[in-house]
């Protein structure tokens, strides 16, 4: 009766390692089919994102061609105008009309004008060109505009040239 016993125990042991065998194969198997789903979803999310870039890439191309043809159509307007004035026998009054076009063109672009004479110097606005001593002036006023100074909405788009006061010692 003593040898049946190691064999119930080695058939046992058979068993289990061929039931153990059998689940991680099949653990395996199921592994293998995550890996191979999981690629495939990466390999797609993949192709999306290739696809976004292509298409946001075409988007902004287009974006900017429309933007270059809106300037385009505008400026075209402005040299018709320019050349009419030119061969106005009195250019005065075609040049009149250039610029109030190309002012409402400013204007409808959000540019505003920066005033600056006689106002305090403020160096976000203003480029100083030249100091003069003054006596009459309060410290740090500006005098004289060299070149005009434009806002785009709240933003800076030019800085206006400007002559400052400096006290005269």
């Amino acid at each position: 009766m003593p040898t049946k016993k190691p064999i119930d125990t080695k058939k046992n042991i058979q068993e289990t390692t061929h039931h153990t065998l059998k689940k991680l194969e099949e653990e395996n198997k199921q592994l293998n089919q995550e890996l191979i789903d999981k690629n495939d979803k990466y390999l797609r999310t993949l192709a999306d994102f290739q696809n976004y870039q292509k298409r946001m890439e075409k988007e902004l191309q287009t974006q900017k061609e429309d933007i270059k043809k809106k300037y385009l159509l505008e400026l075209l307007d402005l040299t018709e105008l320019l050349k009419k004035a030119y061969d106005d026998s009195n250019p005065k009054s075609g040049l009149k009309l250039l610029l109030e076009n190309l002012d409402k063109f400013l204007e409808k672009e959000g540019i505003t004008y920066i005033d600056c004479k006689g106002k305090p110097f403020n160096y976000q606005l203003h480029n100083a060109v030249s100091t003069i001593e003054q006596s009459e002036c309060p410290d740090g006023t500006i005098l004289d505009e060299i070149k005009k100074g434009y806002l785009i909405g709240e933003k800076l788009l030019r800085p206006a040239c400007v002559i400052v006061a400096k006290k005269k010692l």
